[in-house]
């Protein structure tokens, strides 16, 4: 029918401006260490790391303002897990630096740069995934926590839990220590701002008409998580998210990131 026909082609728009924004930004880095003998029948270790700033349905016009920026910071993000894995360290380690520098970015849709709820909040969501414990740990509808793939990590090892939210999950990072606290003022960014007015106004146009109220496809200020996949010299594996939702989410919404 219509609506399915409608569907299919907001998603396959949806995956070719993803594709696009993975041509554009997403950098991976793999090296390899010398056999340690000209004999040596074994192939040498591999390790490297891929981030990612999230997918919406928009085009590369669209980012011309920011691209440059992005792109500067999605280098500096890649360059600091880089460092962590050719110093020997973990995937998680690695991971970890990464997605901490994209989430003091306000470019992107996680920490700094999280979009608003429907009341012109913040809520930030995170996840971390160890391959070789096979461990996972996520928080969700966190609202100060500077960095929160760092309170993720901290359940993954320090908690029999795999996910916490809200007030728990910031009580947990109290507890724990090592976690920074900011105003909720910090994660404001004019960006995130105006993507709530422009979603508030197209959700009051849609009541007027009676049209339905979930968000369209085609903003993609309505999308984005950033992270990264790392592989270290010891052969695990792991992998991070970080998200601010989506813009205009209301009732303590949770995606699909933690």
């Amino acid at each position: 029918d219509r609506q399915h026909l409608k569907y299919s082609r907001d998603m396959d728009n949806l995956r070719r401006a993803g594709l696009a924004l993975v041509a554009l930004l997403a950098v991976a880095c793999v090296t390899s260490e010398p056999s340690s003998s000209p004999a040596a029948t074994t192939q040498p270790p591999r390790w490297g790391i891929v981030i990612h700033t999230g997918a919406g349905a928009f085009t590369l016009a669209n980012l011309a303002e920011r691209r440059e920026p992005m792109r500067m910071a999605m280098t500096a993000a890649l360059s600091a897990g880089h460092r962590v894995l050719a110093g020997g360290g973990s995937s998680v380690d690695a991971i970890q630096a990464a997605i901490v520098i994209l989430e003091d970015s306000p470019l992107f849709n996680a920490g700094k740069g999280a979009v608003f709820t429907h009341d012109g909040t913040n809520e930030l969501d995170a996840s971390i995934m160890d391959g070789s414990t096979r461990r996972a740990g996520a928080v969700a509808g966190v609202k100060r926590i500077k960095n929160p793939i760092l309170l993720a990590r901290l359940v993954m090892e320090k908690s029999p839990h795999v996910m916490m939210t809200g007030d728990g999950a910031e009580a947990f990072a109290a507890e724990q220590g090592g976690i920074e606290f900011v105003d909720p003022k910090y994660f404001h960014t004019d960006r995130a701002w105006d993507a709530l007015q422009r979603a508030l106004e197209e959700e009051r146009q849609k009541i007027k008409t009676g049209a339905s109220t979930r968000p369209a496809m085609e903003h993609g200020a309505y999308f984005g998580t950033v992270g990264a996949v790392a592989l270290d010299r010891q052969g695990n594996l792991a992998a991070g998210t970080s998200t601010g939702g989506m813009a205009n989410k209301r009732f303590g919404r949770v995606g699909e990131s933690p």
